[in-house]
């Protein structure tokens, strides 16, 4: 049977194309912003471009702070991808302007130190020992990323438990979590090709 899966609609875009990519991985998939519908699916998306600030205000103004939190505290997958997975961490630094995030991973979003932003294309990733969503996955496989901003500490994130999957632009930054139900990829495996139809069928797999 079809894994029932919610992708969260709090005002953020992209929502239609990890609809498209989910349902051919074999979800049953549910656009929405019902946040009963949310807490009770087998898994739970969020989704996330743009400016780490609007999408936080995005998830404020909806309410769904609680729900992600409660699922992640009840070990029920949730999935971040991109801004999503940002805003799972504890703040974002965008422009001189800290915005506070959901805290349920440690750690905060700085911009990259990279001569060239926003790190827009096709990079391969350092998959962490023992992963689940990379499994099956050639080590040269690319991932399609479009960001300016990400996590670099990424020892501090491994010390508090996570598996934590590194890709490199100026600097090694974060590029996949997985700690317990909790996963986060900073790429977009909706536009990842066959690579990224792999990733999402793995985390299907966990539900």
């Amino acid at each position: 049977m079809s894994k029932r899966v919610v992708v969260i609609d709090y005002g953020s875009g992209n929502l239609r194309s990890a609809e498209r990519a989910l349902e051919r991985a074999g979800a049953d998939v549910t656009v929405t912003d019902d946040l009963a519908a949310a807490a009770e699916a087998e898994g739970l998306v969020v989704p996330g471009v743009g400016a780490f600030a609007a999408c936080m205000a995005g998830i404020e103004a909806l309410g769904a702070g609680p729900v992600i939190a409660e699922r992640v505290a009840a070990n029920r997958p949730v999935l971040g991808i991109c801004v999503g997975m940002q805003v799972l961490f504890e703040h974002g630094d965008e422009h001189g302007v800290v915005t506070k995030g959901l805290g349920l991973l440690p750690g905060g979003v700085t911009k990259l130190p990279a001569e060239r932003l926003p790190h827009m294309g096709w990079n391969t990733v350092d998959a962490a020992a023992g992963s689940v969503l990379f499994a099956g996955l050639p080590a040269d496989a690319r991932f399609y990323f479009v960001h300016s901003y990400a996590v670099t500490d990424v020892a501090g994130l491994a010390a508090g438990g996570a598996a934590v999957t590194t890709a490199r632009h100026g600097a090694d930054f974060v590029a996949g979590v997985e700690r317990g139900a909790l996963s986060a990829a900073q790429f977009h495996p909706e536009k990842s090709a066959d690579t990224g139809a792999v990733l999402l069928r793995n985390w299907l797999s966990t539900l």
